[in-house]
C-alpha cells in the first residue's frame, strides 16, 4: 500500500506540474498573439513579437503553439486585450509591480486587488519610482566568460552584463532594446530573451511570517491567467526560499 501511496502523490505532483505548464504556455500564446496583432506577424520585423516568441522558446513551447498564436492574430478573431499594470505592496513591505494582459479591466483589476488584500498586501500603491525600467537581453553562462561578456557589452552598446551561474544578464536603455539584441546576436548568437524588466534600485529583506505570506501572494498572482510578470524587490535567504518553494 505504501508504494501505491508514493504512486499517487507522484501522479499528483505531475498533474499540478502540467496544469502550471499548461497555464504558462496559454500565457505565452496570448503574449505572441497580442504582439502580432500590435504590429506585422513578422518576428524580424516585430521586436515585440520576436521578445514574445524567444520568452517562448525559453519555456520550451512547441513551435505548433507559437505558430498557431501568430495565425489567430491574423485570422482578426483574437480577443482585444490590453496590457495593464498593477502597482502595491505585499507582506513585510515589500513593493510589487503586475503586468497583465486582459479582455476586461475591471475584473483584473478586482482580482487582483483581492489577492493583495487576501495574502497581507496593499494594491494601488505606487511604488514604480522605486524600480528602473531597463531593457534586458539573456544570455545562457556557457555564452562566455564573464569578462567576455563585459567587453561584448561595451561593443555593442549595453550599459551592463551582470553574470551568474545560469546567466548573463545584459541591459541597457528600454528604446535601444532591438539594437542592442541585434548587435549581441550578432557577436554572440542567438539570445535566450529579450525583454522590457523593473529592477528595483534597492531591496528589501523579509523572513519568517513575512516571507511566507509574501511567497503564497507571489503564487496566486502567477496563478492568474491574466497576470504575465511579477516584479518585486525582496530579498529572501536561500534557506527560507527553498523551505517555501518546496
Amino acid at each position: 500500500m505504501a508504494g501505491h501511496s508514493q504512486f499517487k502523490n507522484i501522479m499528483f505532483r505531475k498533474g499540478a506540474q502540467d496544469a502550471k505548464r499548461s497555464k504558462l504556455f496559454s500565457k505565452l500564446a496570448r503574449e505572441i498573439t497580442v504582439s502580432a496583432k500590435s504590429g506585422l506577424p513578422d518576428p524580424e520585423k516585430n521586436p515585440k513579437l520576436r521578445a514574445a516568441i524567444l520568452a517562448a522558446r525559453k519555456e520550451n513551447m512547441p513551435k505548433d503553439n507559437i505558430e498557431r498564436a501568430i495565425k489567430k492574430a491574423l485570422g482578426g478573431d483574437a480577443e482585444n486585450y490590453e496590457e495593464v499594470r498593477y502597482e502595491g505592496r505585499g507582506p513585510g513591505g515589500v513593493s510589487l509591480i503586475v503586468e497583465a494582459l486582459t479582455d476586461n479591466r475591471n475584473r483584473t483589476s478586482g482580482d487582483v486587488r483581492s489577492l493583495f488584500s487576501k495574502h497581507g498586501g496593499q494594491a494601488g500603491e505606487t511604488v514604480a519610482y522605486m524600480f528602473d525600467r531597463l531593457g534586458q537581453i539573456q544570455y545562457p553562462a556557457d555564452a562566455g566568460t564573464a569578462e567576455a561578456m563585459l567587453d561584448a557589452a561595451i561593443e555593442t552598446g549595453a550599459d551592463d552584463c551582470q553574470s551568474t551561474d545560469q546567466t548573463h544578464d545584459f541591459t541597457c536603455a528600454p528604446d535601444a532594446l532591438n539594437e542592442v539584441r541585434e548587435a549581441l546576436e550578432a557577436k554572440l548568437g542567438p539570445a535566450q530573451s529579450a525583454k522590457l524588466v523593473w529592477r528595483p534600485q534597492t531591496t528589501v529583506p523579509v523572513e519568517g511570517d513575512a516571507a511566507e505570506s509574501l511567497v503564497k501572494l507571489l503564487d496566486a498572482l502567477d496563478d492568474h491567467d491574466d497576470v504575465q510578470t511579477v516584479f518585486a524587490n525582496f530579498e529572501m535567504s536561500e534557506a527560507t526560499m527553498a523551505k517555501l518553494t518546496a
